[in-house]
């Protein structure tokens, strides 16, 4: 069976699907990936699709359950490499890819994790009381 790599760039995580995905290597990539976001904190998935000539609703359900496992473990999924004519497949299908953003590259997907981490930490010192507000009441 072949397995999909995975690479850690910094905090996020880069996905490069190569291969025709059968269940059983979505099945493992699905593992593979769960383990690797819990052994190195990662809060970023990178999902490349470049090699893909084809995504059908196998692939498309396969990318919104790795997104939805993800999330679950406190990491973002970003699609890139999508070619016109997956895309053009994808809204045939009525595949929205529930969870998943896309962009048009790596660079951008990074930019897009960075911000998304970034509105998250000012959300969670929005919730935090002021120490002067506090030391007042």
């Amino acid at each position: 069976m072949e397995r999909v790599p995975i690479l850690k760039i910094g905090e996020i995580l880069l996905v490069s699907i190569q291969v025709d995905m059968s269940d059983q290597t979505a099945v493992q990539l699905q593992e593979d990936l769960a383990e690797r976001i819990v052994a190195t904190g990662c809060h970023g998935v990178i999902i490349d699709i470049t090699a893909l000539d084809i995504v059908d609703s196998f692939v498309g359900r396969m990318l919104s359950t790795i997104a939805s496992i993800s999330k679950v473990l406190d990491a973002d999924t970003v699609v890139v490499g999508m070619r016109p004519a997956v895309a053009i497949t994808l809204v045939e299908l009525g595949l929205s890819l529930n969870g998943i953003r896309t962009a048009l590259n790596v660079e951008r997907a990074m930019e897009l994790i960075a911000a998304a981490r970034a509105d998250e930490h000012e959300l969670a010192f929005d919730d935090e009381p002021d120490a002067d507000t506090t030391a007042s009441s």
